[in-house]
């Protein structure tokens, strides 16, 4: 496999992935945690990567590895793990899981961020309606 370097430069400026809106350069790829087009969060150039996806149904998050070993072999290269337990465990689960496992140090906060963001979108709305005072006659 090529360098991180040399693959950033090739893909950089030319993905399919890529959203070139007014200032800032937006990217699309899987296990990209803050969805910008940068060397340090790009999901497709680095050999270990993390990723944070909501669940299907609804209900807690996704954490998705790349291994670092079996890169030929893109299909079997990711690990999914539910994680449905609850907010607190689930981000002590995340970091505990990068942490130990030796995945990139600067990725922890975005995914845990992310992690936040999505169990937060995943609460219902609650509308508090105002009570109403009595006509007077």
């Amino acid at each position: 496999m090529a360098s991180a370097d040399l693959t950033w430069l090739i893909i950089r400026n030319n993905s399919s992935t890529l959203l070139k809106r007014s200032r800032q350069y937006m990217s699309l790829e899987p296990n990209n945690l803050k969805g910008r087009n940068s060397f340090r969060y790009n999901g497709l150039i680095h050999r270990k990567t993390v990723g944070i996806e909501p669940v299907k149904d609804g209900k807690g998050v996704v954490l998705v590895t790349r291994k670092s070993k079996g890169l030929r072999k893109p299909a079997k290269n990711l690990t999914r793990v539910e994680l449905k337990k609850g907010s607190r465990r689930t981000i002590a689960t995340i970091r505990r899981t990068l942490r130990y496992n030796n995945y990139r140090k600067d990725l922890i906060n975005a995914a845990v961020r992310r992690t936040c963001a999505i169990i937060q979108s995943q609460k219902p709305v609650v509308i508090k309606s105002k009570a109403r005072t009595a006509k007077k006659d």
